[in-house]
């Protein structure tokens, strides 16, 4: 190999690529990375799994964060440098578990692609049905504003019913791209606001809930969709 007048000095710790060529320092630094928001994210699993068993059982006035911190096995300071506070923490905790729900939702909707009004009765349905049986949703209607939780939830400033509507929303554009986006954002609020409301309140079985809903926003939204393939 021709001289340059520059050595290159690699470690023998250095890893290479299959040309035998050294990879960039940042390769070993993006594995660590990676490593800890996994860890990060198995962390934050066990609190809010935590969390959920100790809602089973009690209030969530009831639950400190100590509590939920000695239920997961850690260290309540490492719950607190985690989430910084008890509001904090209650408001991740319902947006993961928003997530789960809307992961249901998502694929109900799918299903029923071509039917908007059974779509939106099947999304309603699983909806409620999953909620019926989750330690949130009991403690959210067990409780009152006091505790905190119900605000976070219900709130047009909190977090649950941004994030839902957004997430509703940029779902129906990938099925019905042809409706415009404003007009879908409407029917996404209007069908979290009234799903979240029977969850916190139940009147009637899901189904039967799924398919009121379905008479009432089904004709607009069939309208939309037939418009926007015409």
């Amino acid at each position: 190999m021709p001289a340059t007048g520059k050595e290159i000095i690699v470690s023998p710790s250095t890893t290479r690529g299959a040309d035998g060529a050294p990879l960039p320092a940042t390769r070993g630094g993006g594995r660590r990375a990676r490593y800890a928001e996994a860890t990060r994210a198995l962390l934050q699993e066990t609190l809010f799994d935590a969390a959920s068993a100790l809602l089973s059982e009690h209030p969530w006035s009831a639950v400190r964060m100590v509590d939920i911190a000695r239920a997961a096995g850690v260290s309540r300071q490492t719950l607190y440098n985690e989430f910084g506070s008890r509001q904090s923490f209650a408001q991740a905790y319902i947006i993961h578990e928003a997530e789960k729900f809307l992961a249901a939702v998502r694929d109900a909707i799918h299903t029923h692609r071509d039917r908007p009004r059974a779509a939106v009765s099947a999304a309603v349905e699983v909806f409620l049905t999953a909620a019926a049986s989750e330690p949130l949703i009991a403690a959210i209607v067990a409780g009152d504003e006091s505790d905190g939780l119900l605000p976070l939830v219900t709130n047009q400033a909190g977090p649950v019913l941004s994030f839902a509507t957004d997430n509703v929303t940029a779902y129906l554009a990938t099925i019905w791209p042809g409706v415009a986006s404003r007009s879908l954002r409407q029917v996404a609020e209007q069908l979290v606001r009234l799903a979240i409301s029977h969850a916190a309140s139940p009147t009637a079985a899901p189904a039967e809930v799924g398919a009121t809903l379905a008479e009432v926003l089904g004709p607009h939204l069939d309208e939309l969709v037939t418009g926007s393939e015409q």
